[in-house]
């Protein structure tokens, strides 16, 4: 029988080292989810993945579920089983609902109610619409899951006060420049992301921001709005000594900034420290710039701290967004198990019209060969009338002998004589 299945590598067991080896590229994404779907009893899918998570949503009929979703996700990132086996994470039925509404709420999130992660589960989503590798279950899932997740944000405050990883950055940048307003910012990317924490820094009074992107209209998009300058990919390693603070987020599928680049800027800079962060999967830097003097290298991983001190305030609201999400999967579970019945009905429906047109063929051949009208048209209504009621009467039939079977076995065969 179809189920939802979902397996997930996310942030809460997987270190970013990981997570970037299965990261899936955008570019490539839609015939992954072709080749995905063209794999035996694999019905429909989705595949989301952000830098905290890499997920695959699918309808899989299938009791190995599990194993076919972990052997594709290790045969297409060329990673042996064992060594992803630790980090996986399996979801079905019940909880695969849960699952996926607890991430697009943002409940599992490593900044927990951030807003980020429902609009990056609907490009996943209309990406595998382009792809045409959804199906009614899924479609109909995620369409629950959206107006689950909205409705959690309208009825709770789990989104209201300004934390996400954006946000997070820019606190973690404070905690190396105690005034943010008088560095120099290097943006790399053009994303969403980049984009908050260009508003973000904004806020904070940072006016010397360089944006850098391999498509320099886009950098331009972000750099207009807040009076920054914008170049491209090939010029940034000219100016990258200048910034006192460096936050990547590209889809490069390899860092872009490697150990020998920051020690020729640090050179440059008379060893003033640099922060940089890579809030990237796969990554943007070098783990080995770590190892230089003078840097400060965070990754997304790094974050948690400061999570933790802008969280307590949303734990309430956790609780209720709880309560809405299971609220509201009772009563999408309830329609999935009408699904049967709806396939009944339409396979009634299809052998009802096959009845229909071979009975008006036949009256339509008595017309023309001069048969009385009336009588073969009272015909016609008579033999459809039987026909279409023949399957229903013998199902009722059926249902009355075997309420008599369970009749005769609760009737006892030596009833004990009255004295």
């Amino acid at each position: 029988m179809s189920k939802i299945a979902i397996l997930s590598i996310n942030h809460q067991l997987a270190p970013v080292e990981v997570r970037e080896k299965v990261a899936f590229l955008p570019n490539k994404l839609s015939n992954t989810l072709k080749e995905l779907n063209n794999i035996q009893n694999v019905e429909a899918c989705v595949i989301l993945s952000t830098c905290n998570r890499s997920e695959i949503y699918s309808i899989i009929d299938d009791d190995n579920a599990q194993q076919i979703l972990s052997d594709y996700l290790a045969f297409t990132h060329n990673i042996a089983r064992e060594k992803l086996d630790p980090y996986l994470v399996y979801f079905e039925g019940d909880d695969a609902l849960k699952h996926i509404c607890n991430v697009a709420t943002g409940i599992d999130s490593l900044v927990l109610g951030e807003p980020q992660i429902l609009g990056q589960l609907k490009v996943a989503y209309y990406t595998a619409k382009e792809a045409n590798t959804l199906n009614k279950l899924l479609e109909k899932t995620f369409q629950h899951v959206f107006s689950t997740a909205k409705k959690v944000r309208t009825d709770t405050k789990i989104g209201s006060s300004s934390v996400s990883i954006a946000y997070c950055a820019v606190k973690l940048s404070e905690k190396i420049f105690t005034n943010l307003s008088e560095q120099i910012v290097m943006l790399i990317g053009a994303g969403e992301m980049i984009e908050l924490c260009a508003q973000h820094l904004n806020q904070k009074g940072v006016n010397k921001m360089i944006v850098a992107n391999r498509t320099i209209e886009n950098a331009k998009k972000i750099s207009d709005l807040y009076g920054a300058q914008s170049i491209s990919l090939k010029q940034f390693s000219s100016v990258i000594h200048k910034a006192d603070i460096i936050i990547s987020s590209t889809a490069a599928s390899v860092p872009i900034i490697g150990k020998g680049l920051i020690e020729s800027a640090l050179k440059l800079r008379k060893h003033k420290p640099i922060f940089m962060l890579d809030i990237a999967i796969p990554r943007d830097i070098e783990p080995e710039v770590a190892q230089l003097d003078d840097v400060f290298l965070y990754t997304v991983d790094d974050m948690q701290q400061v999570v933790n001190d802008n969280i307590s305030n949303r734990n309430k609201e956790k609780i209720l967004a709880e309560k809405i999400i299971i609220s509201e999967n009772k009563k999408f579970t309830n329609w999935i198990t009408t699904l049967p019945n709806e396939k009944v009905i339409q396979t009634y429906k299809k052998n009802a019209y096959q009845i229909k047109n071979i009975a008006v063929e036949k009256a339509l051949k008595k017309l023309k060969n001069g048969g009385d009208a009336q009588t073969i048209i009272t015909q016609l209504g008579d033999q459809l009338i039987n026909k279409l009621l023949h399957t229903p009467f013998n199902n009722i039939k059926q249902i009355n002998i075997e309420r008599l079977r369970q009749c005769n076995f609760c009737i006892p065969k030596n009833k004990a004589k009255k004295r």
